[in-house]
């Protein structure tokens, strides 16, 4: 064994790969995006020949996924949570079919909203596809949790979720990594095995099997290494303490809880520790990361008032909890907090000094400012930072994608000029259906598709579109004559702004093309030069 500093994130990936990983299927997310580029730069990883390319969206890193389990490989599927729900399809029919190879769906969920639309906790998913979840309370954890998910997986034939957090994914910690063991033989198929062919009658059959299956994932919850019960003097509190919600309230009682706790970090949760935790204990607090899973289970529609968590407020019922919130809800004395210093407090994000995206919201407010009904519809990613000052150029960000079929929707109902603001990888993840509702009923709206050649958002990150976007645009349907290219520069700011209003005076879909290299990217390959 040796030690080695790593995020949760890494953990997660050098676990996979010391597991015997043949591929890793992946889109950028914060927070899960370190995942796949641990993989991506691992010598293991290269010597081995996994698969780490990344993929368009989710639903394809899903189905790819699915596809290497039913070849008998063990697969991986990461991303954050909304990502999810961009592939539950593939997600929810993964459980029905099953697995062959061990398949592994990693979910990054993001607390406090750090850089995600929502909050949203991801063992819903799985308690309603009915597969197993696992949910790592460290580093450590996370690390020895990826071979335990693969063996589950093939033991079970079942596909298996695990759930990291932002503050898990994103703080380092000394792991203890043993020799990675040989990559496991290829599962071999039965010929006659026909559980991927999801023809209803078959589909039937699958789904009486996944039912079947519930006692032994129990079972399997009940003997987990990563479940335990752990007695305590003091019988009048109990304590569910779940994933990243045990190391805050080990921190907060300094190693030690007099309380007895239930630690749940594999689910279904554990009936006969349950129980006793419930026989033994007055009251019971559920200390969990995210929303109120667990304790709204044990409230139950008659809120039972034993039960105390978020939804009493003994704890906040949003955003991420930390040692000082939980030691809170346990009324246990804190040192009062340092005030922070002027240099360290929060300063609100904005577009980077020389980044592309500012030169074409900087046309696109000079094409449509004698347009008082006109309306910009953003996307995910970096220029979604134009909905701040000194831009103030969009009217919504909704999710992947929703700014064409905004836009679209818009014009539907008589907004004109509708116009869609939309990058590069974004368009190619889930920009091109609206794309093809726009070009059938040739609605009169823009999109503008800001090609920084990069991912930006997430790091810089390859983009599968990378100068093929005018010509999946034509493929599309969408008129030559109306596919334009612009360089976003001060130079070229009226040339831009000429252009621009030529295409919101079409009375159909149009599509410009803002091409300049992320500036972030530019400089990384000029450090490297």
């Amino acid at each position: 064994m040796t030690q080695q500093l790593l995020l949760g994130d890494e953990a997660l990936a050098q676990g996979a790969l010391a597991a015997g990983l043949s591929g890793c299927y992946a889109y950028p997310g914060t927070p899960s995006t370190e995942i796949m580029e641990y993989v991506q730069s691992s010598k293991l990883a290269a010597e081995r020949g996994v698969h780490r390319e990344w993929s368009t969206n989710e639903k394809s890193a899903m189905e790819e996924a699915v596809g290497m389990s039913f070849a008998g490989l063990r697969a991986m599927a990461c991303m954050k949570h909304v990502g999810l729900n961009a592939c539950a399809d593939g997600f929810m029919n993964s459980a029905v079919t099953g697995a062959r190879g061990g398949l592994l769906v990693v979910v990054a969920d993001d607390p406090s909203m750090h850089s995600s639309q929502n909050e949203q906790d991801s063992r819903y998913y799985a308690q309603f596809a009915m597969i197993p979840c696992l949910e790592p309370s460290t580093q450590q954890e996370t690390y020895d949790m990826a071979s335990y998910a693969f063996e589950l997986s093939e033991r079970l034939e079942t596909p298996v979720l695990m759930r990291l957090s932002t503050r898990l994914s994103h703080s380092r910690a000394n792991v203890e990594v043993a020799e990675p063991s040989a990559i496991p033989p290829r599962i071999v198929a039965d010929p006659n095995d026909r559980r991927y062919v999801l023809l209803p009658a078959i589909a039937q059959k699958n789904y009486a099997k996944l039912c079947d299956k519930q006692p032994a994932f129990e079972q399997a919850s009940e003997d987990s290494p990563f479940n335990r019960y752990e007695d305590g003097a003091d019988k009048s509190i109990g304590v569910i303490a779940s994933g990243l919600g045990y190391n805050y309230l080990m921190e907060a009682f300094g190693g030690h809880c007099p309380h007895p706790v239930l630690k749940v970090s594999q689910y279904p949760l554990p009936r006969a520790k349950l129980a006793r935790l419930m026989a033994e204990c007055q009251t019971i607090v559920c200390v969990e990361e995210g929303m109120p899973f667990i304790e709204k289970m044990l409230r139950g529609p008659l809120a039972d008032p034993r039960i105390k968590g978020r939804m009493t407020g003994d704890l906040p019922r949003t955003g991420e909890l930390n040692p000082r919130k939980v030691a809170e809800a346990f009324k246990l004395e804190l040192a009062p907090l340092r005030e922070l210093s002027k240099l360290v407090q929060m300063r609100p994000p904005r577009l980077c000094d020389g980044c592309p995206h500012a030169d074409t919201y900087r046309a696109i407010k000079a094409a449509i400012a004698d347009q008082p009904g006109a309306r910009v519809f953003g996307d995910i990613g970096c220029y979604t930072l134009g909905a701040l000052p000194p831009y103030s150029a969009i009217s919504s960000c909704v999710d992947m994608g929703a700014s064409v079929t905004m836009a679209k929707g818009a014009a539907d109902a008589g907004v004109s000029p509708a116009i869609a603001v939309i990058g590069d990888s974004t368009y190619t993840h889930s920009g091109m259906p609206g794309t093809l509702d726009a070009v059938w009923e040739q609605s009169p709206i823009t999109i503008f598709i800001l090609d920084n050649l990069t991912t930006g958002m997430t790091g810089g990150q390859s983009s599968v579109g990378a100068g093929k976007l005018e010509d999946i645009v034509a493929g599309l349907g969408v008129a030559k004559e109306h596919i334009r290219t612009i360089t976003p520069l001060p130079g070229k700011h009226e040339e831009n702004v000429a252009v621009i209003r030529e295409e919101l005076a079409y009375q159909g879909p149009s599509v410009i093309v803002s091409r300049r290299e992320c500036i972030q990217t530019l400089r990384s390959k000029a450090k490297k030069k």
